[in-house]
Formats: structure tokens, sequence, C-alpha cells
């Protein structure tokens, strides 16, 4: 099987879990980094849960088709273009509106770790507000000029809620992207309930390293494959392991 051919099952696997997880619902997308590095794979408009590999096409970094006679594609799809143009480390982004995560692009409470499952979204999530740099839009990022913009706003970081609208997700894998979105969502789904009994005690950068050191590491049964192996029988879906 050729690298290109994994990726693209593996991408129609992230689409099936998202959808199987409540992460996406009729909207969000995944994407992959193309084998060649200067392109990437995104599905076309098209819900998640109804992705197959046919519905992948390529895309230049600017969100322009490879191929002119493509399906229409995601009107967001710059996000993607303008993260894999900026980290050349992410192979993976995730884009969705999953509930939970809402309250902390739109308040003053910031998004933290608070369980060992969830150290890949980072000591905290950034947030970043279309309304900063180009005013009254409505919400999404419909041009490489904005895709770039929430670039910025990741840094270094995995993870980025959008004011209003969403969250981005990044990863080095297509499985390690996975596996932060559906965390990010339940950390702060945790942290909202948490909030209600009191002072929370978030996990310390010490054990957020120590966290994604093990994850990063992870041998076959365990890590990201473990997560995937599940998730892949819940959804039907073949497992196929790193290693």
């Amino acid at each position: 099987m050729t690298e290109s051919e994994v990726i693209l099952g593996d991408l129609v696997a992230a689409n099936r879990i998202l959808a199987a997880q409540g992460v996406v619902d009729a909207f969000g997308h995944v994407s992959a980094r193309h084998p060649r590095a200067d392109r990437f794979l995104l599905s076309c408009a098209k819900s998640p849960e109804l992705v197959a590999a046919a519905d992948i096409e390529e895309y230049e970094l600017d969100g322009t088709a490879v191929n002119a006679g493509a399906p229409k594609g995601y009107l967001e799809r710059f996000i993607h273009g303008a993260l894999y143009e900026a980290r050349p480390e992410i192979q993976s982004v995730v884009h969705n509106h999953s509930r939970s995560v809402i309250p902390f692009g739109v308040t003053a409470q910031k998004l933290r770790p608070i369980v060992h499952s969830s150290g890949t979204i980072g000591k905290e999530v950034p947030v970043w507000d279309a309304q900063h740099t180009f005013g009254d839009t409505d919400l999404l990022i419909s041009n490489i000029a904005m895709g770039r913009d929430l670039a910025k706003a990741f840094t270094s970081a995995n993870c980025v809620l959008m004011r209003g609208h969403g969250c981005t997700v990044a990863g080095k894998s297509i499985r390690e992207a996975v596996y932060t979105a559906y965390y990010l969502e339940a950390n702060a789904s945790l942290q909202l309930e948490a909030s209600r009994l009191g002072e929370i005690t978030f996990l310390r950068p010490g054990e957020i390293e120590k966290v994604n050191a093990r994850l990063t590491k992870g041998k076959r049964g365990e890590g990201f494959d473990r997560f995937w192996e599940y998730w892949c029988g819940r959804v039907g879906v073949e497992f196929k392991p790193t290693s």
C-alpha cells in the first residue's frame, strides 16, 4: 500500500470517527498534508459522516483545487492550507463547532487540560477573534488572508478557539489530530462541569509534557493507535496499525 493510499484511508476513517464522536455534525472538516508537502487532501463540500475516498480532492496551500473540474470545496478550506503553509510539522487539521468549546471562546475563562487524556491540547488554548483584524464578518474563514491570520494565533499550539465559531486542531498525524479534537471537546465539557463545584486543579506543565511524551512514543496497543483501533471498530472501518 502506498503512502497516499494509507493517508486516504485514514482521512476517510477520520471523517467517520469525528462524526460518530459528535465532534462534527453536518459541518466541520478534517484534512491531511499530501505526501509532496506543498498540497493537502480534503473532501469536497460534504457532511463528514458521508465522506468516501472518491470525495477527497487535492488542494494547493492557497486553497486552489489542483483538479480544475473538482466539485465545490469547503468554504473554509483556507484554514487548512494556511496552517500547512505556516507549520511544516503539521500533518493533519480538524475544524469543528463542538458545543462545549464555544463558551471558552466568548468569555475570559481559559480552556486548560484537567484530565490526563487531554494533555495534547496544551497548557492553555488560545482564542482567535476575526473582529480584531477584519471587523464585522460572518465569522467564516473564507479567504487565505483570514486563514493566515488564524494560523498566527496558533504560534506553537495544537488548538485554537475561534470566537463565536468553534475551534481548529492540528496534529503531527491524522490520528493525533482526531484524538486531540475529541479530547478538546471532552475537556471543555468536564471543565464546565468542574467549574460548578469550585476551584479546579489543572494539569501542571510537567504532567502535560510527560503525558504527551507517552502518547507520542506509544507502542502498538497504546497511545493514538489504541484510540484509533477502538473508534475504527465503532464506525466499521478496517483498522491498520502504524507499526
